[in-house]
């Protein structure tokens, strides 16, 4: 984190920082993620854009529980996000941790509909079978 004590830094610096905490940690549950969302909201000041939002929401989620991630990701506006697949997947798992499985499946079926990556395809219909 030498990179982020310097007078300026860009957003490049930001990411690598984001990086190097989820790095550190041996998996999610120890992930430092009051951390994670400091530097996103550092991030977008330097560079702001809807996906630095998004990860944000995410982060949010995952320090504060997914009913709270939910309300972040409400809170942003969805129209720059409208194509864009991770947005509805969020939704989606947000819903499936609160056990709001009807919610869930219309999201998951929104961001299999928006993605053509087989990968992500995949995973996205796993989630939707364990519904």
């Amino acid at each position: 984190m030498a990179a982020l004590r310097g007078p300026r830094y860009g957003p490049y610096a930001i990411q690598a920082a984001i990086a190097a905490v989820h790095d550190e940690a041996a998996d999610i549950a120890t992930t430092d993620w009051p951390q994670v969302v400091a530097l996103y909201d550092v991030l977008a000041r330097v560079s702001p854009s809807p996906v630095v939002d998004l990860n944000r929401a995410v982060a949010v989620a995952m320090r504060d529980g997914p009913a709270a991630g939910l309300v972040a990701l409400d809170a942003l506006d969805a129209e720059p996000l409208r194509g864009y697949h991770l947005f509805p997947a969020a939704r989606a798992d947000l819903f499936r941790r609160l056990g709001r499985a009807s919610e869930a499946a219309t999201a998951y079926q929104t961001a299999l509909e928006l993605t053509a990556n087989e990968r992500e395809r995949a995973f996205l219909r796993r989630r939707l079978a364990d519904l």
